[in-house]
């Protein structure tokens, strides 16, 4: 018997040993960061024309490290300068924390981002080009997408995964003009009922590209109504001499009401003319395609808002936490709707 709590005390101790060893230069720490965006819009539609003028969003980062492997990560959002009735959005859209056991498994817990496309978790202003984010992160994947829920995350062999259970959906407010979008609970006194699922996959194997792709499903439910859907998308990204190319498609599948499917896809290419101009700032020219259809399967409806957008644009980074952009688009939706588009803007990260 007393051998056996002679290799119990051995036990603790090696374990003891190697916690506090992992622990034992590290200091708590707590980093502020965050980004913000300031936007000029014009728009030209059946002769009319219409300007604004919107500190877009100003959002704080906060993040606490209580050891090398638990953390907490926050960021609150403010929305259009004002909160009032009607006017402006206040939103905790990350608070979480954070243990990283090793480099292929880690856990969250609290309000998440869902790992659906490239935007949705990446979407500070210089990370991505057009004054506003692509409108397929709007109707397709309706950024930016969060709730409260648990994830497992991690790379093994060049392969980024993370498979995220969350809150569900509320069906009552799927349309056919704004896909799933308007049912973001938002993590507001949210539904347990029916979880989402969602796990998404990156291959990083390759130099200097980006390709993944992801799958959400939930059986949504709301007061009056219950529409599963399964939201698939895949997405590259790549940046090789100067050359940038970016793109993502998707389609959501709707197992019941009049709404039966929605789809959408857009294309970037742009150069960076820094070493033509010889400047030490990047300026990257850009032409993007956008193309998408929220009600493209309805029972009973004809009436398509199939959207087609080009639009030409600059990004230029005198830092690469600062963005100069300026883009100019035109935009026809279904057979008889056209409109001129031209977008200004400033933004930060840090």
């Amino acid at each position: 018997m007393t051998n056996y709590k002679s290799y119990l005390i051995i036990l603790m101790l090696l374990f003891s040993t190697s916690v506090f060893a992992q622990d034992e230069f590290f200091e708590p720490s707590t980093l502020l960061g965050g980004y913000g965006e300031l936007h000029y819009n014009h728009k030209n539609y059946l002769n009319k024309t219409s300007s604004k003028l919107d500190f877009h969003r100003f959002v704080l980062f906060i993040s606490h490290s209580f050891s090398e492997k638990w953390v907490f990560k926050s960021e609150v959002e403010l929305e259009h300068n004002l909160v009032g009735e009607n006017k402006g959005e206040l939103e905790l859209e990350q608070a979480f924390i954070d243990y990283h056991f090793k480099d292929y498994l880690g856990f969250q817990a609290g309000v998440l981002l869902i790992s659906a496309g490239i935007v949705n978790e990446y979407h500070e202003p210089p990370t991505f080009f057009g004054v506003e984010r692509p409108e397929y992160h709007k109707y397709v994947i309706p950024t930016t997408w969060f709730g409260n829920g648990v994830a497992l995350y991690g790379i093994y062999k060049g392969i980024d995964y993370k498979l995220t259970v969350t809150e569900g959906l509320n069906s009552d407010k799927f349309s056919a003009k704004n896909g799933i979008r308007d049912g973001r609970l938002k993590g507001f006194k949210a539904n347990a009922n029916e979880p989402l699922y969602n796990i998404r996959v990156n291959y990083l194997n390759l130099q200097n590209l980006l390709i993944g792709a992801s799958f959400t499903y939930n059986n949504a439910t709301g007061d009056s109504t219950n529409i599963p859907f399964s939201l698939s998308e895949i997405h590259f990204k790549t940046n090789i001499n100067s050359f940038y190319f970016i793109g993502e498609l998707g389609t959501i599948r709707y197992n019941s009401g009049n709404l039966k499917s929605s789809t959408g896809y857009y294309v970037d290419a742009g150069y960076n003319l820094k070493n033509l101009l010889e400047i030490d700032w990047d300026f990257v020219t850009f032409v993007r395609y956008t193309h998408y259809n929220i009600n493209k399967e309805v029972i009973g409806n004809s009436n398509s808002n199939e959207t087609k957008k080009w639009m030409i644009g600059i990004s230029i980074k005198p830092l690469d936490q600062i963005v100069l952009k300026a883009d100019f688009a035109e935009r026809t939706i279904g057979k008889s709707i056209s409109e001129k588009l031209l977008n200004i803007g400033i933004g930060y990260m840090f």
